[in-house]
């Protein structure tokens, strides 16, 4: 009998432990594990499900008119088991009209008439379309669409370019960045359903895989850049110029394709009229584009495939005064081989990168609109460096940012600092991560740069979202590289990458991902870093030195498991450093008692977080009476 008592408190206290390891599941995510549609072993589940468009889009702009016309025909699959009624659709640059929400004060010239879809045809059949909308609009179906079966639509629709440059706009009277254009259908996904947030300018986006065919028919003598492969370069550009566009797909070097003074003459592109630029590619989540009658066009390329010798192109556009820029194809092509050969360590997965010179600092895929920062080179590589980077999250990798912007900017945030520490030197990197990553938002005491970064990054604002998004899940990925080393921690990213490319994960996703393929259960660093309020304060409580061993007791006030050296001072000035992994808070996350070797007369001790920086740091060193 008593055994059977002992071992049923053995089973009792098992389950209370596995219990108490369990992560927080919101209802929806939990119903997504029972659904099959995604597992707790972190891989796709066996129901797991993605909708799908092909979109055949045409676009004719003018400057310096304003006004884009567009039409497009979308095939859309519905590969969910559900019927739907309804479709919505997304209208992101209904973000410029005066009465859309947005996250902050903008100017007048930010404003502008929005999107106006002129025509829109389902299946055949003419659909009123209410354009008094924002930038998410519900469409009621002629006919319901059944599970695994897809409709047609057409939809012609015109829209006016705002003054103010932003994530898209005009840059000047001839030179416009184009983002989010196109009229799209919204994501409907397994764990949420249809994805109706307003877009407010602050939080970011969440899009479908889609096959993409565009042609933008412009004025002669405008060159476009844009995303997925340039079908036609012969038909829009004179042939000394596209046999240079072509050289360049194997140029190590950076080759001017043209110059100001050539765009300038007409040189460039075909004199008819009109020029129709056509891009395609397929299964990526969003396309965007540039042009300009007078830009500068640089480009080169790099291999990002060692087996293969795969070459990417690297391309910037920009106005010849900007100093910055006329470096910006050797920075894309480091960045482009750190990227594919260490971290992530995964091959660049697209043809083409271009730089083009706007004011935004944002990422599309195979685009980046940066501003000009003139003679600092360092901080235009590092914003170049993180746009890039963002290829592989949340393109390569289909992030939720509009949920979960740490899924992507943080990963972002970490490839830009890993870059850094090759181009830079780790001294630089480390100084420039902690001074624009981490100072303010370990000096800031405001209780909300302290909610858990699992918080929807829609429901966080200011300081909030930027440090949840950028710093504090930065420093997240890289406390959990600490802890795993990097072999191990390479491992899991790429089990991670490997399985989620593609599709759509969530955090819980990546959770379940990294502890499968580490062999080990991490709920309790999860639950440290994502599900708290901690913050990075260490305060060395005591020290006390006993023969050759020196006994510390470390208290962890601010909560988060952090990576730390124990500096060790001797009293003939030597020193020695002792790294701790994350792993020390395992067992008991805010006290640590521990004992190093000290062969010598210890005169002072010091706990160092280098990137982790302190909040209160006067409390992390002792120093001996002797």
């Amino acid at each position: 009998m008593k055994k059977c008592i002992n071992l049923l408190l053995l089973l009792v206290t098992a389950a209370v432990t596995v219990q108490a390891q369990q992560l927080y599941e919101p209802r929806n995510i939990r119903n997504a594990f029972e659904n099959g549609t995604r597992s707790r072993t972190g891989d796709p589940g066996p129901r797991y499900w993605q909708n799908k468009g092909r979109y055949d889009i045409h676009v004719t702009v003018n400057p310096p008119s304003p006004v884009v016309y567009g039409r497009e025909n979308i095939t859309y699959i519905n590969n969910s088991p559900n019927v739907l009624k309804n479709l919505v659709l997304d209208l992101i640059c209904n973000d410029h009209k005066p009465q859309s929400p947005r996250s902050g004060y903008v100017s007048k010239d930010y404003l502008a008439s929005g999107v106006v879809i002129d025509t829109l045809i389902i299946n055949g059949q003419t659909v009123p379309y209410n354009n008094d909308r924002g930038t998410v609009g519900a469409v009621k179906l002629p006919s319901p669409l059944a599970s695994k079966d897809s409709l047609q639509m057409q939809i012609s629709w015109h829209y006016e370019l705002s003054v103010e440059s932003g994530r898209e706009g005009i840059i000047d009277s001839t030179t416009y960045f184009m983002a989010y254009y196109y009229p799209r259908v919204a994501v409907y996904d397994d764990y949420n359903g249809w994805n109706m947030l307003e877009h407010t300018g602050r939080v970011e986006f969440y899009n479908d895989f889609n096959d993409y065919r565009v042609a933008v028919k412009v004025p002669k003598n405008f060159v476009v850049w844009g995303t997925g492969n340039l079908l036609n370069a012969g038909e829009v550009l004179q042939p000394e110029y596209a046999a240079r566009l072509k050289k360049s797909y194997s140029s190590d070097s950076c080759m001017h394709i043209a110059t100001k003074a050539e765009m300038l003459a007409g040189k460039v592109t075909q004199q008819q009229e009109w020029n129709t630029w056509k891009f395609s590619y397929d299964h990526i989540p969003d396309v965007a584009l540039g042009l300009s009658n007078h830009y500068v066009w640089d480009a080169g390329s790099a291999v990002v495939d060692s087996t293969t010798r795969r070459r990417a192109s690297m391309q910037a556009a920009y106005n010849d005064t900007a100093y910055d820029f006329r470096h910006s194809v050797r920075f894309g092509q480091t960045a482009l081989s750190l990227f594919s050969h260490q971290w992530p360590g995964v091959a660049y997965p697209y043809p083409v990168m271009t730089a083009f010179q706007g004011y935004a600092d944002m990422e599309y895929p195979m685009m980046v609109n940066d501003g000009s920062v003139g003679q600092e080179l360092d901080f235009a590589q590092l914003l170049q460096d993180h746009e890039m980077a963002h290829t592989y999250f949340p393109f390569y990798m289909g992030i939720n940012e509009s949920r979960y912007a740490f899924m992507d900017e943080g990963w972002a945030t970490t490839f830009e600092y890993l870059a850094g520490i090759v181009e830079k030197g780790k001294e630089k990197a480390d100084d420039f991560y902690r001074q624009f990553r981490v100072a303010h938002y370990i000096g800031n005491p405001s209780t909300e740069e302290d909610q858990p970064i699992i918080t929807m990054s829609n429901q966080v604002s200011g300081d909030g979202y930027s440090v949840n998004s950028y710093g504090k899940a930065s420093l997240s990925y890289l406390a959990l590289k600490d802890l795993l080393g990097d072999k191990l921690f390479r491992k899991c990213l790429h089990a991670y990458m490997d399985k989620w490319h593609g599709k759509h994960p969530i955090p819980w996703d990546y959770f379940n991902s990294f502890s499968t393929a580490a062999g080990q259960d991490l709920n309790w660093f999860w639950q440290n870093w994502y599900f708290s309020n901690h913050y990075i304060d260490l305060k060395l409580s005591g020290v006390t030195q006993k023969g050759k061993t020196v006994a510390l007791s470390i208290a962890n006030e601010g909560g988060f498991a952090i990576p730390f050296d124990v500096v060790i001072t001797y009293v003939d000035g030597s020193k020695a450093t002792v790294h701790q992994t994350p792993a020390v808070w395992k067992k008991n996350q805010r006290q640590l008692q521990l004992t190093l070797p000290a062969n010598k007369v210890v005169a002072g001790v010091t706990l160092e977080g280098n990137l982790f920086m302190d909040a209160t740091p006067g409390n992390n060193s002792w120093a001996s009476k002797h």
